[in-house]
């Protein structure tokens, strides 16, 4: 039992083996820290991090889950109880939970940059942080971690925010350098992938989108992308990108994580342009991937990590949505129950789904 937390029963999906279904079981129910929140979940995403988490990634990272980890970390749904120190929300109010959990306390908390929190604890994948794929989740530091929604909006629409939406808006909003017109090429159009397409057509940029589904080029033309390249088709995808930009990207982003989508968008800029990697890598990389480090230097390339988003400039995302410059809502794909993630989980191995599943009902 996790010390400041006293449980009752509760329905969640719980990792009981790497690769193996997640066990839909009874689990303890969470009761606030004096800091922190239980929030009722109305909706949680399913992620491409959740997959990681299954497959038992991480490991290099000191973020493999164990077994008898609750996943899932985008969640949306209402304050059901606070603890003694908290001041910032009250029961009742509608809220989503960033998967990057700061202290609020630390040198980077206090300096704007919680999400690279000294005590960062990743949601659904440490033990004092259990996730969201059940009825309820508990959010330590509740006055900094919880963002209040905006109003009439659904949990469901807005389940992304917790870590593919917000995500893919720091690295293009905050950590890339996108000015009017340059082009912005997004390799791997999954829910991260979408959308950063997305977000970087509403921030002004012209956006080249990549994958090897037809079906997920169509929609990300429908969220804003200006071109497409089939890389199954592509004898060269880097080289089919500059094409379509006319000499290479301002702005790439690898919204997957493999090394062929890494060295793709690197390869794939303009001299003196930006490489933004968002997606982790898997088993077969365990976060190492060889790049062409000569030809960056000559062209003066910059290569930028981007992790999850400060809590505190979730309201920029909010001002766009309010003017209908963003809609989250667009990303989201398909609702299921508790008990479809595990084919979620397992259709992403082959990337067979496309934007954001969430689970509406627990």
């Amino acid at each position: 039992m996790l010390i400041g937390i006293n449980y009752q029963g509760m329905r969640a999906a719980v990792l009981q083996q790497y690769g193996e279904p997640l066990e839909i079981t009874d689990v303890e129910r969470p009761s606030p820290a004096p800091d922190g929140a239980v929030v009722e979940l109305d909706a949680c995403g399913v992620c491409r991090s959740d997959w990681h988490g299954w497959q038992g990634d991480g490991e290099w990272l000191g973020t493999r889950p164990d077994p008898g980890q609750v996943l899932g970390h985008e969640p949306a749904g209402r304050v059901v109880e606070t603890g003694e120190e908290v001041t910032g929300v009250s029961e009742g109010d509608h809220v989503t939970i960033p998967f990057n959990l700061g202290d609020g306390t630390c040198p980077q908390c206090r300096n704007g940059h919680s999400n690279t929190c000294e005590n960062l604890l990743p949601l659904g994948f440490a033990e004092e942080a259990q996730g969201a794929f059940a009825e309820e989740v508990h959010a330590p530091s509740a006055n900094h971690n919880l963002i209040q929604l905006p109003d009439d909006v659904s949990s469901v629409d807005m389940a992304g925010l917790g870590c593919r939406f917000m995500t893919s808006f720091h690295a293009l909003a905050h950590r890339a350098d996108i000015s009017a017109g340059d082009w912005v090429a997004v390799h791997g159009c999954g829910g991260i992938g979408l959308s950063a397409v997305h977000i970087a057509d509403a921030l002004g940029g012209n956006v080249v989108a990549v994958d090897l589904s037809e079906e997920t080029l169509d929609t990300a033309e429908e969220l804003g992308a200006a071109r497409t390249v089939n890389a199954s088709d592509a004898e060269n995808t880097a080289e089919a990108v500059q094409a379509e930009t006319g000499g290479g990207a301002n702005v790439s982003v690898d919204a997957l994580g493999i090394a062929e989508t890494c060295r793709n968008s690197v390869l794939s800029l303009d001299t003196r342009g930006q490489h933004v990697q968002i997606g982790l890598t898997t088993q077969e990389e365990e976060g190492m991937v060889a790049l062409p480090t000569d030809a960056m230097v000559m062209q003066e390339i910059e290569f930028i990590g981007s992790l999850g988003m400060p809590p505190t400039r979730y309201d920029e995302i909010f001002r766009m949505m309010s003017t209908g410059k963003l809609d989250p809502s667009a990303i989201v794909s398909e609702r299921i129950d508790l008990t479809g993630v595990n084919d979620k989980l397992a259709a992403m191995t082959d990337f067979e789904t496309e934007g954001i599943p969430v689970i509406d009902s627990f």
